[in-house]
């Protein structure tokens, strides 16, 4: 609907009214658009690596690394080898474990959406409040979409929280006995380190606060449809 007032602005006619934004409404759309500003950055820009140290035949402390970044494909990513031989042929490919790119995925995925619904709403706030205001579907359509968004943020936020937790694991010193190579007689491995995953840490409560914004938003947006108005006329009637 918000396009559609977009590209016909002779038919609703422009008028620009920034007091809007200081409204309840407003200003939580603001907040809105800049949380998920943060939730895709702290989610999609995040690179790391876990280091082991490999002591094998012919090599003597050689610390090998795994690199991964989002969408967090772990299963795909490899550690270097030891040396050019392999440890006398004794090192073979070695993957970390797991797929978390769909819960990645989604999460960053409907992070943009919302940071495009909270541009576009913006604009309609701002510039066509007064037919938002006299036209009780928009309120409507804008209801229902908020209360969609809420359902999939608190959805999208508990599945990351649930792949943080796994690729933490999966990244973490619990790898070594799942190696194959660090089982050959005469060779051992240990973990060194594996970058910190605050910035993950900080997408999961921007995620968290957007559940909770939305939540509110549906009902700052309730109390402008027909639906809050008819319901008091029935609770207020004799």
């Amino acid at each position: 609907w918000s396009w559609y007032l977009l590209v016909s602005p002779r038919m609703v006619g422009l008028s620009m009214d920034f007091s809007v934004l200081l409204e309840p409404l407003g200003f939580v759309k603001i907040l809105e658009w800049v949380f998920a500003i943060f939730v895709f950055a702290t989610c999609g820009g995040f690179q790391g690596e876990t280091t082991l140290l490999v002591s094998c035949e012919g090599v003597v402390n050689k610390t090998v690394t795994a690199a991964f970044a989002y969408p967090f494909r772990l299963n795909t990513v490899e550690f270097s080898a030891p040396d050019p031989k392999g440890c006398a042929g004794t090192w073979t490919d070695v993957h970390l474990m797991g797929d978390f790119s769909s819960s990645a995925q989604f999460f960053v995925a409907l992070a943009a959406l919302v940071f495009l619904y909270c541009i576009a709403a913006l604009v309609v706030y701002v510039g066509y409040n007064h037919v938002y205001q006299q036209n009780s579907k928009f309120p409507l359509t804008d209801l229902s979409i908020s209360a969609l968004i809420a359902f999939l943020c608190l959805v999208s936020t508990c599945a990351w929280a649930k792949a943080l937790a796994d690729i933490k694991v999966s990244t973490g010193a619990s790898i070594i006995p799942e190696i194959e190579s660090c089982k050959v007689p005469g060779t051992t491995c240990h973990f060194v380190s594996v970058t910190r995953m605050g910035i993950l840490n900080v997408s999961v409560v921007f995620g968290l606060l957007n559940v909770a914004l939305w939540g509110g938003n549906v009902w700052l947006v309730y109390k402008d449809t027909k639906l809050h108005n008819q319901w008091n006329r029935i609770s207020e009637s004799p």
